[in-house]
């Protein structure tokens, strides 16, 4: 059976899947509309997990048969949306923070690797770019920022005061800067989500901008030799929280995506569909950057602690979130 024979037989059934998920998930109001059409969800009989078996099949066949990549996607979306319907927690907050962590946030991250790998390039590319710069041309570091902020840094990992690791604190505040470390991430994090509903030219700018600022930052210090004492800092809690920027640039990207190109949308519609993938993005970013404050202000400020241990800790952390994204929530791979 080639592919315009497999969709002929299968669309109606596609279809009536699809909007009966529509349905389930923006449920009509109660109010009747003249003429309204009569809608799947109106049928009691409809047989939800048949219908949700058989489009799990017909996306191995697909897969199975190399059909083309539009159709595969088709699927795999729809049988996403029938996976989180069929296994919607029912009135349970822990089962449902369970469920999400497990499957929702990293399934969703996989569905929209390209505006992940978008923001991701737009992000890590000056990052490293400048750190590598910065060791060819060292004055580049004041094209990014002031002379007393880069002395400030020079001062906060100055091998000399290996003793207070990091910003200026007192030896009992730990708690404080946590608090510290988590509005200062969330907040970057919300002002490169929030920068997309400028048609995505805020987020642009905020994933640039502090990809350039981190990485003259390192390349500086690099330079000046303070290798263990700011990489053996940074080392635990990069992972988290550089990936959060990245996802949350990306959630950015995904509503200004919905002003630019709506498709046959209008602005309003697509802004709200794009919007519920963008929140589950961002809970998750958000989530990230709590982890990545906790270690920053009680693991990675520890000046006794050897560096190669947080090396270890860094590159564990690292393989951990690449390992969580690529892996974990699979359930509909094995459903197929």
């Amino acid at each position: 059976m080639n592919q315009e024979q497999f969709i002929q037989r299968h669309e109606k059934t596609w279809e009536r899947l699809k909007q009966w998920l529509e349905l389930k998930e923006n449920p009509p109001t109660k109010r009747p509309v003249k003429n309204a059409p009569p809608r799947p969800e109106a049928e009691k009989n409809y047989d939800f997990p048949h219908a949700y078996r058989q489009v799990c099949q017909h996306l191995a066949l697909a897969r199975s048969r190399l059909y083309s990549q539009p159709l595969i996607e088709r699927l795999s979306q729809l049988v996403l949306q029938g996976h989180q319907q069929f296994y919607k927690p029912r009135g349970n907050l822990l089962h449902q923070i369970i469920h999400f962590f497990t499957f929702d946030f990293p399934a969703t991250v996989r569905q929209e690797w390209r505006v992940v790998a978008l923001a991701s390039l737009l992000f890590f590319g000056p990052l490293i770019g400048m750190i590598i710069a910065i060791q060819i041309n060292p004055d580049l570091i004041y094209s990014i920022t002031d002379g007393d902020t880069v002395r400030q840094f020079q001062d906060m990992y100055d091998p000399e005061r290996y003793d207070r690791l990091g910003r200026e604190r007192e030896a009992d505040s730990d708690i404080l800067m946590f608090g510290f470390y988590i509005r200062n991430n969330t907040g970057i994090g919300f002002r490169t989500f929030a920068g997309g509903l400028l048609f995505g030219v805020g987020t642009l700018f905020f994933l640039l901008f502090n990809g350039l600022q981190i990485g003259a930052v390192a390349g500086h210090l690099t330079h000046m030799g303070f290798i263990e004492t700011f990489w053996g800092f940074v080392s635990g809690h990069s992972a988290m929280e550089l990936t959060a920027i990245a996802l949350s640039g990306a959630a950015g990207l995904k509503l200004g995506q919905a002003l630019i190109r709506p498709g046959r949308k209008s602005r309003l519609r697509a802004l709200r569909d794009n919007a519920r993938i963008a929140v589950k993005i961002i809970y998750g970013a958000a989530t990230m950057f709590f982890i990545a404050a906790f270690i920053e202000a009680f693991w990675s400020s520890i000046a006794g602690m050897p560096v190669n241990i947080k090396y270890g800790v860094g590159i564990f952390l690292w393989l951990l979130v690449i390992g969580y994204f690529l892996y974990v929530g699979r359930g509909t791979r094995h459903a197929t």
